[in-house]
């Protein structure tokens, strides 16, 4: 069919020949696809679709994070001429798990794919996936590279696919989640399937896959099929080396039956990070500056401030994420918020420093967890509120 004809016949409503009611199908497979400048890509990736998916009912969902490139405004141009095609736009939110999440909750079909747009996924499998599906054996259909027949191909670099390895390792050993490659971004599964467990997920993150699995407590039925993981053509990764922080969130949170929240162990494994910088920083202004201890307590723990509110910016807050004099003005509500744990830091510090002037390091990190609960509940509501 035409995409001048999917037009005619989705805007005839009842005005078919002779008067009948003109009946328009279903979709009845919708492909979720996550973006964030993906402008080049996205035109290529609809036109593979239409080839492969030719005799079966489907649409695509493309989810954009506001793309500077104007991922949205191409993707509405293709959806202009191609009804199967649609476009949500998401202002002031980020992250690949809460589009993904977004993209299944506004399908109406009775299954769901997630993939990249980035061309890395290998979309002639998709109608194999939902074989697959429909033959009742599986609720979850995952592309996987790491069973027979699948591989990394040149998609990743090597240090990244040393890491993807690590990640893999960790996610079956402290989650017990069955799969061979729990870090697949590309899978297919039953809506009602995810609309059950759609409650339970983190909108934060980018291992949605992962998130299904364990949060779906071992009800899902999984199948997994080999793929080639395709080397991008466009644009660029949007994963860096924040993001290996932000897995670790995800997994302590499951780990932990979901009692604490994702954005809080993000919050944490910064401070984490900040408390090596603070005792480095109160250690050097002791040593080679000759600072007295409860000075040396004060300056470090702003250093160590500094450095959280620039990983946290980057990481634990990046849907709200700061630029700009906003990002300054931000530093500045950050340093006063904290004053008050900066407060009960150096007096929690300095109580048990006067005791023994050997417990340095047990003074310092005392006084830094101490103030980390405030520091934590204050930024939230004031540094990185909700506009």
């Amino acid at each position: 069919m035409t995409d001048s004809a999917q037009i005619d016949r989705a805007s005839s409503g009842n005005a078919g020949a002779g008067g009948r009611e003109e009946i328009v199908r279903a979709a009845e497979l919708s492909i979720v696809l996550p973006t964030f400048n993906e402008a080049e890509n996205v035109p290529i990736l609809v036109g593979l679709l239409k080839d492969t998916l030719k005799g079966i009912d489907w649409e695509v969902i493309v989810v954009d994070d506001n793309s500077p490139d104007g991922t949205s405004d191409v993707s509405r141009r293709i959806a202009a001429i191609d009804p199967r095609v649609r476009v949500i736009r998401r202002i002031g939110r980020r992250g690949l798990s809460g589009a993904c999440i977004e993209g299944i909750l506004s399908s109406s079909a009775q299954y769901v794919a997630v993939m990249d747009a980035d061309l890395q996924h290998d979309e002639s499998l998709l109608p194999k996936m939902l074989a697959e599906l429909k033959g009742g054996e599986a609720d979850l259909v995952v592309a996987s590279r790491k069973v027979a027949g699948g591989t990394i191909g040149e998609g990743l670099s090597s240090v990244r696919a040393w890491g993807s390895n690590i990640a893999n390792s960790l996610a079956q050993k402290l989650l017990k989640v069955s799969l061979s490659d729990p870090m697949s971004g590309f899978f297919m599964i039953r809506r009602e399937k995810a609309e059950a467990v759609a409650p339970k997920l983190s909108a934060q993150g980018f291992k949605i896959l992962l998130d299904i699995v364990s949060s779906s407590d071992g009800a899902l039925r999984i199948k997994e099929l080999p793929f080639t993981f395709r080397e991008r053509q466009h644009g660029e990764s949007k994963l860096d080396t924040l993001v290996t922080l932000d897995y670790f969130g995800l997994l302590l949170a499951k780990y932990f039956g979901d009692a604490i929240s994702v954005r809080f162990l993000m919050f944490g494994l910064v401070g984490a990070s900040g408390l090596v910088v603070h005792l480095v920083a109160l250690r050097m202004l002791m040593v080679l500056e000759g600072f007295e201890f409860n000075l040396a307590q004060t300056v470090a723990s702003f250093v160590a401030m500094t450095s959280n509110f620039f990983l946290n910016n980057q990481l634990t807050y990046r849907d709200r994420r700061l630029h700009g004099i906003r990002m300054i003005v931000g530093l500045l509500t950050f340093y006063a918020v904290c004053s008050v744990g900066v407060l009960a830091n150096v007096g929690v510090a300095n109580l048990i420093y006067v005791n023994d002037a050997y417990w340095w390091f047990i003074a310092g990190t005392a006084g830094a967890v101490m103030g980390a609960v405030w520091n934590y509940a204050a930024s939230s509501a004031l540094t990185w509120r909700k506009g």
